[in-house]
């Protein structure tokens, strides 16, 4: 068996025995994550005073619970009925910046939050938002 290992293999693998550094320990860190609780809410169909008012429940329930990272998908506005408004701009959803805005401007719920960011691609990208909460002491 030990014909099929080349010399350069052998000499990799004694190499790797005689460093002193180690690699690091995947199934430690999966653990860790264990630990990190997310929760999401779609908001997909809401009016804006009925998005808020959720918005505001649900980052408090969360912050209670002890949840670490929150998603909020606001979508990207595409089928909004914002054609009827002249003053709004087609461009832009009505949820996808006024959600953002109203938590920014909410002092309670701004003292529960660490950060906002924006969501990864397969979170739901430029239609969803991420909030890490502070943890509750």
């Amino acid at each position: 068996m030990n014909s099929n290992i080349s010399d350069k293999d052998k000499k990799d693998w004694k190499d790797f025995l005689e460093k002193k550094e180690r690699l690091p320990n995947k199934d430690l860190e999966k653990k860790e994550n264990k630990f990190h609780i997310t929760k999401s809410l779609d908001l997909h169909g809401y009016t804006l005073d009925e998005a808020n008012k959720k918005v505001e429940s649900f980052i408090t329930d969360c912050f209670d619970q002890k949840v670490s990272k929150v998603i909020i998908v606001t979508g990207k506005g595409l089928h909004s009925q914002n054609d009827k408004d002249p003053y709004i701009s087609k461009k832009f959803g009505i949820l996808k910046n006024s959600v953002p805005d109203f938590i920014k401007n909410n002092s309670s719920l701004m003292k529960k939050i660490k950060t906002i960011t924006d969501a990864e691609i397969e979170d739901g990208g430029s239609g969803a938002f991420y909030i890490f909460l502070k943890k509750k002491l």
